[in-house]
């Protein structure tokens, strides 16, 4: 007992170790204990007694027994009870810990506790996965998630495609936006795994990013989520965990992760995204209506519900942010707006009924006719209809049922009839964006439902042809207004046909997208080209996209600051072998490539190059594209790209263009 009591009377110096009956909340200690809480430590090595029981001196540190004290702690009153540490027992464990030993709900599934590259670089390839497990396999990780050497770096502007060695950083810019004088303010386009880009971009970026949207593969069995792997649920699972995590460190304290998907994962993403992000910096779900139901679709309307939706789920930081409202049109109107306030502007009030005034200005009550809607936008602010009210001003009124009183209310008058407060039809005119741009008219404030954007007709925008799971810019517009202010950062590293980053462009936010499928980042930059040379599809109209503005040319660099992009790829090791192999015209030339291989490429982990060269007759017997086909498997597709730190060993050949650029990258 007299430990239990030392402990208890120790931790109770902490008030928030203690609930408002004056009882110890255990489950608070516990979870500081778990994180190693640095109060909590102090606490208890304050303490000779409990000094002694719960740390042990390793040659001179004192280690904490975090086991030994969660067993004493999670006894009944803290007490030695052989039932209670029995059935603290029972049951699964996660992370080592027994479930009852958990506060939260946990989504466990294989490989969770893995790393997944994901090299895939063509749309139809089909290739197995390593997964490399975070405590066995380190030294791999490490490797793999080292920054990179970047290579081919070129900038795309207003006259043409240029080699370029440096990066802007834009003092004045980045002072305005609150970052580091020294943030690269270059658009960015990064050819190569994502996950390895977002961790070569962690050093420059890391909580600089305003805003990242994902359209992140959806695991349907359909998509480019093409993995050889019969854990396929567990690998997509696996495949966004290492993403999600990075990502997290890239983004500001009151930034915005804006994620779609569709039914096929959503709910799995939720609860992964809630251990990712925290559970309490989730903000909503929105549903996207992202097709229509005609043609072919409605052939199965009798066995299934036909979809039309698909999800954005949406976390910010830890901090609060701050969101711009949206409107949508409202082009309903809305038969409760039946009278006029005449007198607003000399304080002798009076109230019409709005069928009477128009009468008089012999106006026809036709909503829908141009006399009508002129008329009302420009009274808007007379027009009014009853809105519900309780208290004080709700009895004055009722008791001068024809009398218009007023009351002013932060500095702005508000008027009551009746028993009811008036609503001016001016409070229902916002700006607002449509199919046509920017319009001003009735509007109602948008919620967590998007059915407004059109998704039919939007192949061709950008100037490319691109018909599969293509997003509208209208919608990347949206998400951009909500959460960003002019020259924010944008990220999306899951490129695809490049809406977000051509969106950036012309919203005048600084971008990073990569991609690392071939065909699609070709899109990209044809895309990204066609925008900096005045692309007027998309949302060109409505945000006024003009790339001969003067304000767009910065002087000082002789750059268009916000009318080019920088172009990189991170270097590969291995993909050099790949493309020697497939350009080789005889045996020969492929036999010279394989004692190449043997001395300077990454293997595959399971190849045994004893037994390979013992068959080697035999795969002289082969045609020469089974042969190449051979040489291809043999490489480790997980080791294509060249880490900074081995940017100065020979074998990997790295040229002083590419040091120059690495250089500047990194600082």
């Amino acid at each position: 007992m007299k430990l239990y009591e030392t402990l208890t009377t120790q931790l109770k110096k902490e008030n928030n170790y203690v609930s408002d009956n004056g009882e110890l909340k255990k489950w608070v200690v516990a979870d500081k204990a778990r994180n190693y809480d640095a109060e909590l430590l102090a606490l208890l090595l304050d303490n000779e007694d409990l000094k002694k029981t719960f740390f042990k001196d390793v040659n001179g540190t004192m280690v904490f027994l975090l086991e030994k004290f969660l067993l004493f702690i999670e006894q009944k009153n803290y007490l030695n009870d052989s039932y209670t540490a029995y059935r603290n027992k029972i049951g699964l464990t996660i992370g080592g810990r027994f479930l009852n030993q958990h506060n939260e709900v946990e989504l466990v599934w294989p490989y969770k506790d893995c790393i997944l590259e994901g090299g895939q670089t063509k749309e139809d390839q089909k290739r197995p996965e390593i997964f490399f497990n975070q405590t066995l396999a380190q030294d791999e990780i490490t490797q793999l998630l080292d920054p990179k050497v970047l290579t081919n770096a070129k900038l795309y502007g207003k006259d043409g495609v240029h080699t370029v060695s440096t990066f802007t950083r834009d003092a004045e810019l980045n002072e305005k936006r609150g970052l580091p004088k020294d943030t690269i303010t270059d658009n960015l386009v990064i050819k190569g795994n994502n996950l390895l880009a977002l961790h070569s971009l962690k050093k420059e970026f890391a909580g600089k990013v305003k805003l990242i949207y994902i359209d992140p593969p959806y695991n349907t069995g359909n998509d480019s989520f093409g993995y050889n792997d019969s854990f396929n649920h567990s690998t997509w699972l696996t495949f966004m965990k290492n993403r999600l995590e990075v990502a997290k460190t890239l983004l500001k304290d009151d930034g915005v992760i804006f994620v779609q998907c569709d039914d096929n994962e959503q709910a799995y993403l939720k609860v992964l995204m809630d251990d990712v992000f925290k559970k309490e910096n989730f903000i909503s779900i929105v549903a996207l209506k992202m097709s229509t139901i005609s043609g072919v679709k409605t052939a199965h309307r009798e066995k299934a519900i036909l979809k039309e939706k698909e999800h954005g789920i949406l976390y910010k930081g830890k901090n609060d942010i701050h969101i711009t409202p949206e409107y949508i049109s409202d082009s309903e109107w809305d038969e409760e707006f039946q009278y006029v306030l005449l007198g607003k502007d000399t304080g002798k009030y009076s109230v019409r009924k709005l069928k009477d005034v128009l009468e008089e200005q012999k106006i026809s009550f036709d909503v829908k006719s141009k006399d009508f809607q002129n008329c009302v936008k420009e009274h808007s602010d007379i027009i009014w209809r009853r809105a519900f009210i309780r208290g004080e001003m709700k009895e004055k009124s009722l008791s001068k049922p024809n009398e218009v009183l007023t009351k002013d209310i932060d500095n702005e008058r508000t008027f009551y009839w009746g028993g009811r407060q008036m609503f001016f039809l001016s409070e229902k005119y916002h700006e607002y964006y449509d199919n046509k741009g920017k319009q001003y008219g009735p509007s109602i404030l948008l919620g967590d439902m998007w059915s407004d954007i059109n998704t039919a007709r939007i192949f061709n925008e950008g100037g490319i042809d691109f018909r599969n799971a293509k997003k509208p810019e209208q919608l990347l517009s949206r998400i951009t207004r909500m959460f960003t202010s002019s020259n924010d950062i944008v990220l999306d590293f899951f490129g695809g046909s490049g809406t977000t980053a051509a969106v950036a462009h012309k919203m005048n936010r600084q971008y990073i997208t990569s991609e690392q499928i071939d065909s699609q980042m070709e899109m990209i930059k044809t895309r990204l080209q066609n925008v900096i040379n005045g692309d007027q599809s998309g949302i060109s109209k409505s945000v006024g996209w003009n790339p001969k503005n003067p304000s767009l040319e910065d002087s000082a660099n002789g750059r268009y600051s916000r009318n080019n992009f920088v172009y990189l790829e991170l270097k590969k090791h291995n993909q050099t072998f790949i493309e020697r192999i497939e350009s080789a015209q005889d045996t020969e030339t492929l036999l010279q490539i394989w004692e190449q291989m043997k001395e300077k490429s990454f293997l595959a982990y399971n190849i045994d190059i004893k037994t390979q060269e013992a068959n080697m007759e035999q795969f002289k017997q082969l045609e020469l594209a089974q042969q190449k086909d051979v040489l291809c498997e043999l490489l480790d597709k997980n080791q294509l790209y060249v880490n900074v730190s081995d940017m100065n060993d020979e074998r990997f050949e790295t040229t002083d263009d590419e040091r120059a650029v690495t250089e500047a990258f990194y600082k």
